[in-house]
């Protein structure tokens, strides 16, 4: 036996002993077993597809309800722009609402809104693969749209509720470290509400709060992280792609921060299976 062989037995049997370490490279094994990079790239395909025909709506959604409070309007639009750093401008500059006639705007929305359900329908399969859920008892189709639609509505009342805590937190007066901390605080809420939401309605699998609390509470931190740092990341891309490919690295720099999310929602998802369904310590010398 070699001596990275020993080392490795060695290491394994300790991973086995300590939960800190044990847990998380569990969640890195199933995530392996899962194809869960696989199952990222296909929501970050769909959600990168999803990101203008989604915008689409909301832009058209928003200057038909808020056609008399503009100022409003474009609060939604630019919180719903700061979910990708860097790029969020970039996009607010080539989106715009819907227009026509009636029956022009009826199968414009429709198509769009059609259109963004994919990356729910993508997720779904996603989060019941991570379940184990067999294919004879996956949702439906209208089981699936219903569902996704329900998602989508969420994610709307998710943008909303950030619009109105962040002007909250800009008028209220207190001290720089209150405001910063509710600046970090009110978020991480709202991203914990929203992948709650997103573990419970997106999966043909039965689950309950507490099974999904624990991944819910890492894709928030993960989330509210990405909010902070990942525009240095997210600019950092761009301007490597850019060189290389021009005006084409704002579109890989976007892709990259939709594969960075989905990467994270699976390792998410993964963590509720493992804790609920006890699949740790497991060894990493073992056959799969």
């Amino acid at each position: 036996m070699s001596w990275f062989n020993r080392l490795l037995e060695r290491f394994d049997r300790y991973q086995q002993l300590h939960s800190w370490l044990g847990l998380p490279l569990a969640v890195v094994r199933k995530y392996g077993d899962d194809r869960g990079g696989f199952l990222a790239a296909l929501i970050a395909y769909y959600g990168f597809l999803s990101i203008f025909p989604l915008m689409l709506v909301l832009v058209t959604v928003l200057g038909m309800v808020l056609s008399g409070n503009p100022s409003l309007q474009k609060s939604i639009e630019s919180s719903a722009l700061e979910q990708f750093p860097v790029i969020g401008p970039q996009l607010q500059d080539n989106i715009q609402a819907i227009s026509g006639n009636t029956v022009v705007l009826v199968i414009g929305v429709v198509g769009a809104l059609w259109g963004g359900l994919g990356v729910m329908a993508a997720t779904q399969n996603a989060f019941d693969e991570a379940w184990g859920v067999p294919m004879p008892k996956r949702s439906n189709f209208f089981i699936s749209k219903l569902r996704s639609i329900a998602m989508l509505v969420v994610l709307g009342a998710f943008l909303l509720a950030s619009t109105l805590l962040v002007g909250w937190a800009t008028a209220l007066q207190a001290p720089a470290l209150v405001k910063t901390v509710l600046g970090l605080l009110a978020p991480f809420v709202l991203n914990l509400g929203l992948y709650m939401i997103a573990f419970w309605v997106l999966t043909a699998r039965d689950v309950g709060w507490r099974d999904v609390l624990p991944g819910a509470i890492v894709g928030a931190a993960g989330w509210t992280a990405l909010q902070i740092f990942g525009g240095f990341l997210v600019s950092r891309q761009i301007k490597n792609a850019t060189q290389l490919y021009g005006v084409f690295g704002l579109v890989i720099g976007m892709l990259f921060w939709v594969y960075l999310g989905a990467q994270l929602t699976m390792y998410s998802a993964e963590l509720n299976v493992v804790i609920k369904r006890r699949q740790w310590p497991r060894s990493l010398t073992a056959p799969r």
